[in-house]
């Protein structure tokens, strides 16, 4: 269901393309998403992907990823945090920013003398300033995305296209174990495939 999201967006994406060499009206495309799954299902990689198809398209002016999460975002002292946050969203400008268990921002999550929330509006109005040439990507788990996004009216309204992550399937794992080991040139035997 990954590729059929991501293609039915890239879709929009170049027909928009197609759209504005005819002089035509593009239609509304919002460029950030929800990724939700567990570690390891391939949300970074897929980020980075498409930011690279967005800057093909020219919707981005570079297409880089920035990778980042609570501890990039939030500091200690009243002040810090806006810096901290607009700093990171400023060098991602032109890409794709990817928080990694953003939820973590969310208030009550840390006590009350946490700056998540102030990195939260920092983060929501910079995406509305840079709207033509930014993607924001959060992530995480299925149930605490969903918490995280309806905690925030903001977050709600940014946020249209959500991509679910699945657990790889035994039989995926292994094709996946064999693409690797065999670039050195290993094979499974039987035997280590059954286990």
């Amino acid at each position: 269901n990954v590729k059929s999201e991501i293609k039915s967006f890239i879709d929009t994406a170049r027909n928009n393309l197609k759209r504005k060499q005819q002089n035509l009206p593009e239609l509304p495309l919002a460029l950030h998403m929800v990724f939700t799954g567990k570690p390891g299902t391939g949300k970074t990689t897929v980020a980075r992907i498409v930011g690279k198809i967005l800057y093909a398209y020219g919707y981005l002016s570079s297409g880089h990823l920035v990778e980042t999460d609570r501890s990039a975002l939030v500091a200690g002292y009243v002040g810090q945090t806006a810096i901290k946050t607009t700093e990171v969203i400023k060098s991602a400008l032109g890409g794709v920013l990817f928080i990694d268990e953003d939820y973590t921002l969310s208030a009550g999550t840390r006590g009350s003398n946490d700056f998540g929330q102030e990195a939260i509006d920092i983060l929501l109005k910079l995406m509305e300033d840079n709207r033509n040439d930014l993607m924001v990507i959060v992530a995480g788990y299925p149930n605490e995305m969903k918490t995280f996004i309806e905690s925030n009216p903001g977050l709600k309204s940014r946020f249209n296209t959500y991509v679910k992550f699945e657990d790889y399937s035994n039989y995926e794992l292994i094709f996946l174990l064999e693409l690797l080991i065999g670039k050195y040139s290993f094979r499974l035997s039987n035997e280590a495939k059954e286990l």
